[in-house]
């Protein structure tokens, strides 16, 4: 796609998505979609998403973790930055150009009732090997409510490549009928928050090699991880947003559930059980 074509999809706040895009979502439960932030745009979230890396925002307790050990991990170790609910940290952040931008694309998806449920920061910095993310599927952190509906976004604020820990999706995962299991990465909850499935003979997963600006949208559904930053030069840094119905949104906070770490330790562990679904 030329520098003409991915300006012409930016219409203001909106990107066009096209039918073929809409059908690969839905397919293959989830979709790369280039050059939805310009080069100018990067820049200032750039600036935004380094000030709470250096720490100059504050962040309450397990909001700003490392999802790559348990929660007593040093600082200075970190080797997967983690920094939840970012706009509510730094209200400044709410409605910026990303944010619109993917509401719009989520529109196109999903539907006029879609609203923005959390967004998060993912930073893997260069030489930390053992920066992986564990094979997971989104619903398995969160609480099963009737309508699952999810557009999670997933900006790259580096060329996100398979030696620096680019994500990888397993195509058609989204479609089996149940979630797989996860079980706690440190054995409990309130030790780490990370979750872990295990891949199965037949998953075949595929690198999502997107470029500075580009993102990938995915289905609550598709199983999905990343590996280690082996880069010795390029940090692998990743801005989230998700969307879910406003039903669903209003589902959540009736429980308490916030998507912060700092949830209620009950309520957080009862998310993710397809045989406890919430009405």
């Amino acid at each position: 796609m030329s520098m003409a074509d991915m300006e012409a999809r930016r219409q203001g706040d909106r990107y066009l998505v096209t039918d073929e895009e809409i059908a690969k979502y839905r397919s293959h439960g989830y979709v790369h979609l280039k050059g939805v932030l310009s080069k100018d745009e990067m820049r200032e979230l750039e600036e935004e998403f380094m000030a709470f890396v250096r720490r100059e925002v504050h962040v309450e307790g397990r909001d700003f973790c490392d999802m790559s050990g348990d929660y007593t991990k040093p600082i200075e170790s970190f080797s997967i930055i983690n920094i939840m609910l970012p706009s509510k940290y730094n209200p400044r952040l709410k409605g910026n150009i990303y944010e619109k931008r993917a509401a719009s694309i989520t529109e196109q998806l999903l539907g006029s009732d879609m609203a923005l449920d959390y967004d998060q920061l993912l930073a893997k910095p260069p030489n930390k090997p053992d920066a992986e993310f564990k094979w997971h599927q989104d619903l398995a952190y969160w609480p099963v409510t009737k309508d699952t509906r999810t557009a999670s976004f997933w900006l790259a604020i580096d060329d996100s490549r398979l030696e620096n820990g680019c994500v990888q999706f397993v195509p058609g995962s989204h479609l089996e009928s149940n979630l797989r299991h996860h079980g706690p990465l440190h054995g409990d909850r309130d030790k780490s928050h990370t979750l872990a499935a295990t891949l199965s003979e037949d998953d075949k997963p595929k690198p999502a090699e997107i470029d500075r600006g580009d993102v990938t949208v995915h289905h609550e559904r598709i199983l999905h991880g990343s590996g280690g930053n082996f880069s010795s030069t390029s940090w692998r840094r990743a801005w989230v947003v998700a969307f879910r119905s406003q039903e669903t949104i209003k589902k959540e906070r009736e429980i308490g559930f916030t998507h912060s770490h700092n949830d209620n330790l009950k309520v957080l562990n009862e998310v993710g059980k397809e045989s406890e679904v919430i009405s």
